[in-house]
């Protein structure tokens, strides 16, 4: 079985025993050894994923490398997943380079696109990845925050009128032949002083109108109950990234306050 059929496999699993794969932003060796003994030690499947700079940061390939490296050493299941690719060729070469999963967001890079190219890009991207069989993620539009810690409150009158409709869901899903929909139902990128909460009502009606995975972005800071629900109503995958980012940044700085004086491991 190759490596894509294994993802599908897999996402197939997701819907049949209510589970959803966590998916966690990677930008440096370390947070990748990091995820892959968290993965080993939890007996879990996990995706790692890489937005366009830290793919830009690493390499296509060498991240291919390394995962598949780490998940020959560590004996787990471990897939990448490209986030948020700004354009239809980044999102061909990393189908070219081995991912498993692919998310085309031409919105992000291009804030004015109509819902004509954002829907063509995503169909070219679903027909290019038939080449190995790598799963296609969108949504018609990039839904608020950024992937940072934030001091401001969240505005949920604002980010409501960015809510995914079930009639846009479903008239996207059967527009672009995607694999995979990114809900947006009060979910945002990012990390706020408060908990998000998710509307999961609508997350029912949206799972009911549209017949293929749904993923869940900006999932960093959001209560565990509210996981759980999302879970429950059909959610497949979940992005961490802030809570990853901001793990290595603390860590580091106390690190390096507990010693300044050292410059090289005390292994070596």
């Amino acid at each position: 079985m190759t490596n894509t059929e294994s993802a599908r496999a897999l996402y197939a699993r997701t819907r049949e025993e209510r589970f959803a794969i966590g998916a966690f932003n990677v930008d440096n060796q370390e947070t990748l050894i990091a995820i892959a003994r968290a993965a080993a030690a939890r007996k879990s499947p996990v995706l790692v994923e890489a937005s366009h700079g830290e793919v830009e940061m690493i390499g296509l390939r060498n991240l291919r490398a390394m995962v598949d490296n780490y998940k020959a050493e560590f004996g787990i299941e471990m897939y990448i997943n490209l986030d948020h690719s700004p354009s239809v060729k980044a999102a061909k070469s990393a189908i070219d380079a081995g991912f498993e999963f692919i998310h085309i967001d031409l919105s992000q890079a291009k804030p004015h696109a109509t819902d004509d190219e954002i829907i063509e890009a995503s169909r070219e991207v679903v027909e290019y990845a038939k080449t190995t069989g790598a799963c296609v993620e969108s949504e018609p539009h990039y839904f608020g925050g950024s992937s940072n810690v934030h001091a401001e409150a969240i505005d949920y009158a604002e980010i409501r009128q960015t809510f995914t409709t079930p009639d846009g869901a479903r008239a996207f899903v059967a527009a672009t032949g995607i694999d995979t929909f990114a809900v947006a139902i009060g979910n945002l990128h990012g990390l706020y002083p408060v908990p998000k909460h998710l509307d999961l009502s609508l997350l029912e009606r949206i799972r009911e109108a549209v017949p293929c995975y749904l993923s869940l972005h900006g999932g960093s800071g959001t209560p565990d109950d509210e996981f759980r629900g999302a879970v429950a109503r059909g959610i497949s995958k979940i992005n961490i990234n802030s809570e990853i980012r901001r793990a290595y940044r603390t860590t580091l700085e106390q690190q390096l306050a507990a010693r300044p004086d050292e410059y090289a491991s005390t292994r070596s």
